[in-house]
């Protein structure tokens, strides 16, 4: 129903936005995270990697350049992805800078701006703002979890009602927001799962997006799991709580991603995660055999009551 998917996949809400195939280019602005550099922590939080989930490079112009040369179709553009690490963690001036460094390159149409809710102070706003009646642009805000003991136990080093604050802030000045989540995190189940995406869909963002969990070499986490192994998703089991969360979240909310892959010579675990294409189509197949659809269990509440 959502062009052949059960989602909203927010490739196709861009191809019909701009009339033509738009990829996001994932960048790294070489800034870093107040909670390694001591601001607010060190170490950052425990599943991520020493390059901020992102490869390290400084140069914006030839990133994109290099990035752009593996789409040899002439009829698409781009989104400047900022991901690596906290994107709003500098001077104002400098990521102005940055940011239109990224838009004066040919073919890129906007802007993607990852970063933490408690670094979202008036002046970042103020150049989120102006750049946001520039160009296309949304910020991406990690909430992974809605569960404080979760998050505090992974070190995210804030709390609920910084990201309240945030989209708060975002809202009030007209700036698109996607939320991150991440399924299987130490202890979690999947009612908790569930919860926290319908927290995050509560603020009506302009996305949401889904990865499930990586345990990678270099990270605090892997190396507790690999002293004292806990429990991990299996691919069915990560399948029928993704379909869960989509079924309860409004159709209006664009899908930005539903699987994640680490770089394969990091990972440590789950392996069928190296495997996206295969997640990708169990989520749709799980979908068809249900018969259901993002926000299906919306559009029949009064059928589904005890759900």
């Amino acid at each position: 129903m959502f062009n052949g998917l059960h989602y909203n996949s927010i490739s196709s809400w861009l191809k019909n936005r701009f009339g033509c195939r738009v990829v996001k280019l994932s960048l790294n602005a070489g800034l870093t995270c107040p909670n390694r550099d001591g601001t607010k922590g060190t170490g950052g939080c425990t599943f991520c990697s020493e390059d901020g989930s992102g490869r390290f490079a400084v140069d914006i112009n030839e990133q994109i350049l290099t990035a752009k040369r593996k789409w040899q179709t002439e009829d698409i553009r781009f989104i400047a992805y900022f991901q690596s690490f906290t994107n709003t963690y500098a001077p104002a001036e400098k990521l102005r800078k940055l940011w239109n460094d990224a838009l004066e390159q040919d073919d890129v149409v906007g802007l993607a701006v990852a970063t933490r809710p408690d670094c979202l102070g008036p002046d970042i706003l103020d150049l989120l703002e102006e750049f946001n009646n520039r160009t296309f642009l949304w910020v991406e805000l990690g909430l992974q979890t809605a569960n404080e003991d979760t998050a505090d136990n992974f070190n995210r080093c804030w709390k609920n009602a910084d990201f309240e604050k945030a989209m708060k802030d975002l809202s009030s000045r007209g700036i698109k927001c996607v939320i991150h989540l991440i399924l299987g995190l130490p202890g979690e189940n999947r009612e908790q799962y569930i919860s926290s995406a319908e927290y995050a869909a509560s603020f009506d963002p302009f996305g949401i997006k889904i990865h499930m969990l990586h345990l990678m070499e270099g990270t605090a986490m892997g190396r507790q799991f690999k002293t004292e192994p806990f429990s991990l998703l299996s691919q069915q089991g990560y399948v029928d709580s993704v379909c869960d969360i989509l079924e309860r979240v409004p159709q209006n909310i664009t899908v930005h991603r539903l699987t994640g892959d680490a770089p394969g010579d990091t990972l440590i675990a789950p392996e069928w995660t190296r495997n996206k294409h295969s997640v990708l189509n169990s989520i749709q197949r799980e979908f068809k055999r249900r018969g259901t659809y993002q926000g299906y269990l919306i559009n029949h509440a009064h059928d589904h009551r005890d759900l």
